[in-house]
């Protein structure tokens, strides 16, 4: 791994719309911007830790050894502009240092910039909202079925993830696979490597996140303009927000490949061949830096306080940011309190992962962007030491107390967990306490809260067990994100 961290520093000032030039002069720092990026650096913690934990804090450098990520970037928003933005580690292992201006892959945060692309064609009165989808759609229509019981698709339910359509996310293409056209990927043809993109449920009768809703309004917003995808989106978003070094262009272009990080496994490897080309673009395909990504944040800010709409008005800003089912808005996950609520989106491509949060009244916010597997922690990580420098009112770690659990209790609990028919958490006793593993996932240990509760302490979330009338545990409640899911003991 690395043997010394390497970090370039490259402040900024943000300034509405304006061109950051390569040549432009380092502004000075102040003494409190440089105690803010100390504290930050010195204070990532889990969004769990136990009480009484002497050493709950850790640097930036030591979870990017611990973890396995080779370069990290962040950008810090207070007060309604770009404080700092940094880079830390490598784009490569022995390579060249990571800057404020390497370019990442965004994974699904490139949806909300494709939802405001989508939201200003509404404005144009070429869009509706609330109209069914297959009446813009040219090129490829959304075929009806059974379970939506006569009910229509629309945008609003695409940019919201309650349009009851299938495929949550995508891999991508590896640079020697070919890459399928949209058509081909919007009906699951080869060589697209996912399932057709249908419909699976009611619309609008629950939320449930899928990538393949956001690749249909890809399909609408080309039919519709008349535009290739990566044009369209620079030309209504990305320049009027001043966002110049961001693209939806796939594969990334040759002239700028030498600006972009290299991405890993979590087991340190690079990804073969490199960065996936994502033919779902609106889904998976912006390339961009934290800085450029908060320039989108402070826009959102400035619009809706009506200072600023290059691209979106007030009142659609103000719609784009309700929150409807699943705490999500048209684009971007919903938070916070009701008096003082924040916004943001994660985001996950093969080896690289990042996530980006604003308040929507006090002009704070942040961006973290990583080359590895695994990154998301990392960037979580990041995002409460931020939260704690700046006194943000959320993304505080939770403080929890551990106990110690009989073990013949512990192995009452082992056995399998089935919360669908394709995913269950397997419940093991290693060492004196439980492990779980989720399907597809690693193993997570966790620690006892009680007899009955357990918790792991890299992410929040908790499990329940629950016992029949006689005495055999039945079941598990699963705790996280705000959402209960009952998993039955087979």
């Amino acid at each position: 791994m690395l043997t010394a961290l390497k970090r370039v520093v490259v402040f900024v000032l943000a300034c509405g719309v304006c061109q950051f030039a390569h040549s432009q002069k380092t502004p000075a720092v102040s003494a409190e911007t440089q105690q803010h990026i100390k504290d930050v650096e010195a204070g990532l913690r889990s969004s769990v830790i136990l009480k009484d934990d002497p050493h709950p804090k850790h640097s930036l450098s030591e979870r990017m050894m611990a973890l396995h990520v080779p370069g990290v970037s962040i950008a810090v928003i207070h007060h309604g502009v770009i404080e700092w933005a940094q880079g830390f580690g490598v784009t490569s292992l022995d390579g060249p240092p990571v800057t404020a201006e390497t370019l990442f892959q965004a994974g699904s945060i490139s949806k909300p910039l494709a939802a405001m692309a989508a939201l200003h064609q509404v404005q144009l009165g070429k869009l509706s909202l609330d109209a069914d989808v297959n009446t813009v759609l040219t090129s490829w229509k959304l075929p009806d079925a059974p379970i939506a019981s006569g009910k229509m698709v629309t945008l609003r339910e695409l940019l919201t993830h309650t349009g009851g359509t299938t495929v949550h996310g995508f891999p991508g293409y590896a640079s020697d696979a070919p890459v399928p056209s949209l058509v081909q990927v919007l009906n699951g043809e080869k060589p697209a490597n996912t399932a057709a993109i249908r419909i699976e449920a009611a619309p609008g009768s629950h939320w449930n996140y899928t990538g393949g809703g956001y690749t249909i309004m890809q399909q609408m917003l080309i039919d519709v303009t008349k535009e290739p995808f990566p044009k369209l989106l620079h030309d209504t978003v990305l320049a009027p927000i001043g966002m110049t070094r961001s693209t939806y262009q796939q594969p990334l272009p040759v002239d700028m490949r030498a600006m972009a990080a290299t991405p890993y496994e979590a087991n340190g490897k690079p990804v073969a061949g490199g960065a996936h080309t994502y033919p779902e673009m609106a889904a998976a395909g912006l390339w961009t830096t934290p800085t450029d990504l908060a320039r989108y944040l402070i826009e959102v800010q400035r619009s809706l306080k009506g200072e600023a709409n290059h691209v979106l008005s007030q009142q659609m800003t103000k719609e784009m940011l309700t929150s409807g089912m699943g705490q999500y808005g048209l684009g971007l996950a919903i938070g916070g309190s009701a008096g003082n609520p924040h916004f943001g989106h994660g985001g996950v491509n093969d080896g690289f992962e990042s996530t980006m949060t604003a308040y929507e009244q006090d002009g704070e916010g942040a961006v973290v962007m990583t080359n590895a597997q695994g990154g998301m922690r990392l960037a979580d990580e990041v995002i409460r030491s931020i939260a704690t420098a700046y006194h943000w009112p959320d993304f505080q770690p939770k403080v929890r107390a551990a106990v110690t659990v009989d073990p013949k209790i512990l192995a009452s609990y082992t056995g399998t967990y089935e919360l669908t028919p394709t995913f269950s958490i397997v419940v093991t006793e290693e060492d004196g306490r439980l492990v779980t593993q989720a399907s597809g996932q690693g193993k997570v240990p966790m620690l006892a809260e009680s007899e009955t509760k357990f918790f792991p302490t890299g992410f929040d979330a908790e499990l329940e067990f629950y016992k029949d009338e006689l005495g055999h545990v039945s079941y598990a409640m699963l705790r996280q994100n705000g959402h209960e899911t009952k998993a039955l003991k087979k």
